[in-house]
């Protein structure tokens, strides 16, 4: 399979950088600030990346003409662009131990719910749509509950020095990926009960991608999280965290696949069936929150 046009090393150093900046910048409004104010703030942050950020702004009018499915305006990309500042911002609070303060709307599955409270451990597979730490909502409704962000080793000690500054009582678990041990580990966590999450639609190095259709053409998506629950015969469920106003939220965690009792045979045809349900369910969530997706550069290039 050919490899993907866009380096993967551009996309290490460009968008998880810009959040990283983000994430740091937010500390500091916020505490010099406070919340209320830092919110003021936001806005000129987001029209300074819509002037002075070139290439981001050229993925973000792609991916909106895409979704919009009409002329992208300006406002349509500073919406776009303000939408990210705030789950960043917002993710100061929500790492902070402020989940309370947010007003978030949970749907989980059954099958969620049941993995949830036999403590039996979950794979959850989410993407670069909405906020992750919103699934932190979670654990505050099920006391006892871990949860478990696995990522790149690079990204995990970047995003953890801006969080150390964040007096949390429960500061974020990672896993780093790329890891000899970090299949153990994970099986380690899903063996105590805790939802272990991925993002699943980046990759680094030659990770295997498989090209499936998202918003009326092909992109390549790594495989890497599909082979892990097929490895470890576990079901997978899909897990997003909508931004849909000022201290609002909307999560959704849903199976779309189980590896369980997947024989090798079978293996490479149920990862294909897995992945393309987690694409559908991508582009479903992007056509209910369209300005939630984070990926600021040319997906399908």
């Amino acid at each position: 399979m050919p490899a993907h046009p866009w380096s993967d090393a551009e996309w290490l150093h460009k968008p998880e950088r810009g959040s990283r900046f983000l994430l740091r910048l937010m500390l500091w409004i916020s505490k010099r600030m406070g919340r209320r104010a830092a919110h003021m703030v936001l806005r000129l942050i987001a029209a300074y990346f819509l002037c002075f950020a070139p290439v981001a702004r050229h993925g973000s009018r792609l991916y909106l003409a895409r979704i919009l499915c009409r002329p992208v305006r300006i406002r349509d990309l500073y919406r776009h662009f303000l939408t990210f500042a705030v789950t960043i911002h917002d993710r100061v609070y929500l790492l902070g131990d402020e989940v309370s303060s947010f007003t978030i709307q949970t749907h989980l599955s059954k099958e969620m719910e049941h993995a949830i409270v036999e403590a039996r451990g979950a794979l959850l597979v989410g993407a670069h749509l909405g906020s992750f730490e919103v699934l932190r909502s979670v654990g505050q409704q099920y006391p006892g509950l871990s949860i478990v962000a696995v990522m790149y080793e690079e990204n995990a000690r970047k995003i953890n020095t801006a969080l150390s500054r964040i007096k949390a009582t429960t500061p974020p678990h990672v896993i780093p990926l790329g890891r000899p041990d970090t299949m153990l580990r994970v099986q380690e966590q899903l063996g105590k009960g805790a939802l272990v999450g991925f993002l699943g639609d980046r990759s680094v190095g030659s990770e295997r991608k498989q090209p499936i259709r998202f918003l009326g053409d092909m992109a390549y998506w790594p495989s890497g999280t599909f082979r892990i629950a097929a490895i470890l015969q576990r079901p997978l469920f899909f897990m997003v965290g909508l931004y849909t106003g000022p201290g609002k939220y909307e999560m959704f965690l849903k199976q779309i696949a189980d590896f369980t009792d997947v024989e090798p045979a079978g293996r490479e045809e149920a990862i294909r069936n897995a992945m393309i349900n987690y694409v559908k369910e991508v582009e479903y969530h992007c056509h209910l929150s369209p300005y939630n997706w984070f990926n600021f550069y040319d997906f399908w290039s």
